[in-house]
């Protein structure tokens, strides 16, 4: 079979422990670059989101995700109680409390209905959750598995293969993923402007923003398990790619822009598609597409969506998820040219 070179092959970084996940003590406000910023959280709760999305190993994990579960679950009422026994802001069963909760906050006790306590059981349980999903080979968006078990349990996600068909746990994960916007915070999303097959491909793209990316994965249809092959998908002997549903750079552009414009698969027959209608750096609208080589073979090997003010939605390397980020994180010295399809 002849090889189809997919381009976005680089350097992969491991992903965490499928298992519970043990966090070190934590110290509020000592979150990774990248997870400082989150909106319309009430201010007792937004240094306690910011440390549970620092303190897990999945990028899914972002701020903006807890906070609108957060929402979901209670509607930051740290004193609620549900019919059904659930306690506190993130709404723990008892029995599952006493797995992951802990004394986080340092007052002596570990409670549900503290407010650090809880979010921070939260992140670590949602953390375990979205590694059980990045390696389940369901196709589906982890995030959107991992609100599921956590609504409905593993058992019930692993019985349906994906979302079970419960309407209350497909209402929850619809509300959460729909209400990520409303809490995302300044600049982690530059705000899409403009009408047209471009602003519009790029408002689908930014609709992947947290999946994870997969070497080969994704298609028009959406997010797949991706591959291995001699250029990407695995580390250290083991393949990250064949478990994990996500998106590689050409699929995610692929899918922004279908069926508007049915682009070609890979990188490099995208920038050959659209090579007859280049666009200068200074001429660049939303949605035109961003292209990168290797200085010695010429490969295309990395394809984003600019979405304007110098940023790009990007589908980036293993360990990472799809993401905003500026264009000048790109070698500059590797940019092969913009196109507009």
């Amino acid at each position: 079979m002849k090889k189809v070179l997919l381009g976005c092959a680089v350097p992969f970084v491991l992903l965490g422990a499928v298992v519970a996940v043990l966090l070190p003590t934590v110290t509020v406000g000592a979150a990774e670059p990248g997870r400082t910023s989150v909106s319309g959280v009430p201010e007792e709760y937004r240094p306690w989101v910011l440390a549970a999305a620092a303190h897990c190993h999945d990028p899914a994990l972002a701020p903006e995700l807890l906070a609108a579960q957060l929402f979901e679950e209670s509607g930051f009422r740290a004193d609620a109680r549900s019919p059904a026994g659930a306690e506190g802001a993130a709404q723990f069963m008892p029995g599952t409390w006493a797995t992951w909760g802990r004394d986080d906050d340092h007052s002596g006790t570990a409670s549900p209905f503290e407010i650090g306590d809880a979010v921070m059981a939260q992140g670590r349980l949602m953390c375990s959750l979205l590694g059980q999903a990045a390696v389940s080979g369901f196709v589906d968006d982890p995030r959107r598995l991992a609100l599921a078990a956590y609504n409905a349990g593993w058992a019930a996600v692993e019985a349906n293969r994906g979302v079970p068909p419960f309407a209350e746990t497909q209402r929850y994960v619809a509300d959460i993923i729909g209400n990520l916007a409303r809490f995302r915070g300044a600049g982690q999303l530059s705000e899409i402007t403009g009408h047209g097959v471009g602003p519009d491909a790029a408002r689908r793209a930014a609709t992947q923003l947290g999946v994870p990316y997969s070497y080969g994965g994704g298609s028009p249809a959406g997010p797949s398990r991706g591959y291995c092959d001699g250029d990407g998908g695995q580390r250290d002997g083991q393949c990250l790619a064949g478990t994990t549903v996500g998106w590689d750079c050409s699929a995610l552009v692929q899918y922004a822009y279908w069926p508007a414009r049915r682009l070609p698969r890979t990188a490099a027959e995208q920038y050959s598609a659209t090579a007859d209608r280049p666009v200068a750096r200074a001429d660049l609208r939303v949605g035109d597409l961003l292209f990168w080589r290797h200085t010695v073979s010429g490969h295309i090997y990395h394809v984003a969506l600019y979405i304007g003010h110098g940023m790009m939605i990007s589908a980036p390397k293993t360990g990472d998820v799809v993401k905003e980020a500026p264009v000048a994180d790109m070698p500059d010295s590797d940019f092969a040219g913009a196109t507009r399809p």
